[in-house]
């Protein structure tokens, strides 16, 4: 991928918890502008990755820079509120808290303004539910809504883990069709199961196998790569 434009680089990165190493030399680029797949079984480090990138695992060797400047060792807060945004597989939304204030709590967190009616522009189906707890919502919809709330920073870049695990295909198909949109403003980093929506979001893939990176290129020729059906499949 050309790093002409890029809003991520990532070198030599070694991660893991304690004394388990999960990444092993890892080395990838993120354009500012389009949407670039993470791909790989379970437990192949696809979450680490994320974690590590956002600040909330410290690499043990490596650099990470985001945005021009060395991240490698910046807390949470402080990417955040440069530009980055993190939507976690699970417990992404205050279940008790409602719909508007989940939105506002992310503009909080970024240190923004809060635009509301720009993520109700990005999905409307949240606008009639904005005094709703988010724990009355379908599976479906508290995805809609965390990504809005990290949506609502304005961030350049946006990493999503598993964005339709446990959604309807009707709110699948509406799911991919905003990340679509979204990368052609932002840099969207996406960890997806669902192999024909990440190849179809993302113009550029990663595969991970046991924390190294097997396989690159643009989702076209990765989709084509023999090799990707035995890294996918247990």
């Amino acid at each position: 991928m050309s790093d002409e434009k890029s809003i991520l680089k990532i070198e030599g990165l070694d991660a893991g918890y304690g004394i388990s190493q999960v990444l092993f030399d890892i080395s990838l680029n993120f354009n500012a502008i389009g949407a670039t797949a993470i791909l790989g079984m379970n437990g192949a480090g696809k979450t680490t990755l994320l974690k590590t990138i956002v600040g909330e695992i410290i690499p043990d060797n490596g650099v990470i820079q985001f945005d021009g400047e060395n991240s490698t060792t910046e807390n949470t807060d402080k990417k955040i509120r440069r530009g980055m945004a993190y939507v976690p597989q699970e417990n992404a939304v205050f279940n008790k808290l409602t719909v508007k204030e989940n939105i506002i709590l992310g503009a909080n967190a970024s240190n923004k303004k809060a635009d509301i009616d720009m993520v109700l522009d990005f999905f409307p189906k949240l606008g009639e539910r904005l005094g709703q707890q988010a724990g009355t919502l379908s599976g479906g919809e508290r995805k809609m809504l965390a990504i809005s709330r990290a949506l609502i920073g304005n961030p350049k870049l946006i990493m999503l883990d598993e964005p339709t695990e446990g959604v309807w295909i009707g709110v699948i198909e509406e799911i991919a069709e905003r990340l679509e949109l979204l990368a052609k403003e932002i840099s969207v980093i996406l960890v997806e199961q669902h192999l024909e929506l990440a190849l179809k979001v993302c113009s550029y893939t990663y595969v991970l196998d046991r924390g190294k990176v097997a396989l690159k290129g643009p989702s076209e020729n990765v989709r084509k790569d023999t090799e990707l059906l035995r890294l996918l499949t247990p």
